[in-house]
């Protein structure tokens, strides 16, 4: 395993417990204080002319695995006729403009790790912009989709929203319960009870953080969400096969395997990989790094597996020699029907008050 950086360090804390902690708690106590006066504030109703607009983000720092379920949910809708489109962030992002309208085959340094990956798999209109409600205004105006999903934004209360999904990691759940910095969480657990639809990222055969068996009284029914490795792309020739053990195992013996990524919560995706039987040299690195060829010299004449979200930031290194072996693994989030009559069921309610 390499070296964890600071945020990762940090990170373990939150998760796993440290006893100096405790320090923090009263500026956890301000934290928390100030965000609930931000969102007295500024919290905004949407207007009678706007798109349905629904926000998937979670209470928690780190990744939760947001991204993929506004894939599944953007394919699922246009599967039954709506016309969605994707705002974001698109953090880290250095776009000529913003607000800046995202295709499939722009620039990431342009538009930013996670924007790129679902104008990419969903082919769906996507704008991006710190404001969310430029954004908003800015894919109305090019796009005219009647559903807008925004990509995080849980706390961007500017942005007037319809419906809200909170996303929950599994495994790592709340952490210790605290607010930043003394915790992992952007609100107090009590939030979970004013949004619409609770999900939680689990692994059918993981175990349930104890920081989630017991969420607040009026919170919704729970969820479940899980991520289905679903194919393998090669990043230097294009070539795509299934994922599969049998697969993932044929290209562990061209070589030393390397596994990298570069999300929220980095453990997951080597789960993933350990669950398959799979040995391999771990590099996990902070959400949305940035790469170069010396940065991935680990992996150079090695096969190497990571995340869809590194993919397409390593598209381009890996036009080089010595990227042979290197492969993207996709994941599917998958839902249980119950889930999905709640959720069209809710946006007909939406639809009938129009």
């Amino acid at each position: 395993m390499a070296k964890a950086s600071l945020a990762q360090r940090i990170s373990e804390a939150w998760y796993n417990g440290h006893g100096l902690l405790h320090l923090l708690r009263p500026a956890s106590a301000l934290f928390r204080h100030v965000a609930a006066k931000r969102r007295e504030q500024h919290s905004q109703q949407p207007s009678s002319n706007s798109p349905i607009v629904v926000v998937v983000g979670n209470i928690a720092v780190g990744g939760t695995g947001k991204t993929p379920l506004i894939i599944a949910l953007v394919h699922k809708l246009q599967a039954e006729g709506w016309r969605p489109g994707v705002i974001s962030r698109g953090y880290g992002s250095t776009a000529p403009h913003y607000p800046y309208d995202v295709k499939p085959d722009s620039p990431v340094a342009h538009c930013g790790d996670e924007p790129l990956l679902i104008a990419q798999q969903c082919d769906c209109p996507l704008v991006i912009d710190a404001d969310r409600r430029q954004a908003l205004a800015t894919l109305q105006s090019l796009h005219q989709c009647d559903i807008v999903l925004s990509d995080d934004g849980l706390q961007h209360y500017r942005l007037p929203r319809h419906m809200e999904f909170a996303v929950l990691d599994g495994a790592r759940g709340l952490g210790n319960g605290w607010c930043l910095p003394a915790g992992p969480l952007r609100e107090p657990p009590e939030r979970l009870a004013e949004v619409d639809f609770v999900v939680i990222n689990h692994r059918s055969e993981g175990t349930l953080h104890p920081s989630l068996e017991s969420l607040p009284e009026k919170a919704p029914e729970v969820q479940f969400m899980s991520l289905r490795a679903s194919g393998l792309r090669n990043l230097h020739s294009g070539e795509q096969r299934p994922c599969d053990a049998t697969q993932l195992q044929a290209i562990a013996k061209t070589g030393e395997l390397q596994a990298m990524a570069g999300i929220g919560n980095p453990q997951r995706f080597f789960d993933t990989l350990s669950h398959y039987g799979l040995r391999f040299h771990a590099w996990p690195f902070d959400d949305h790094q940035t790469y170069n060829s010396e940065s991935l010299a680990f992996a150079h004449n090695k096969p190497l597996l990571m995340t869809a979200k590194d993919g397409v930031k390593c598209q381009d290194l890996a036009t080089q020699p010595g990227t042979e072996q290197w492969w993207q693994l996709d994941v599917d989030a998958q839902l249980e029907d119950e889930f999905w009559d709640g959720f069209f069921a809710r946006l007909t309610e939406l639809k009938a008050t129009e």
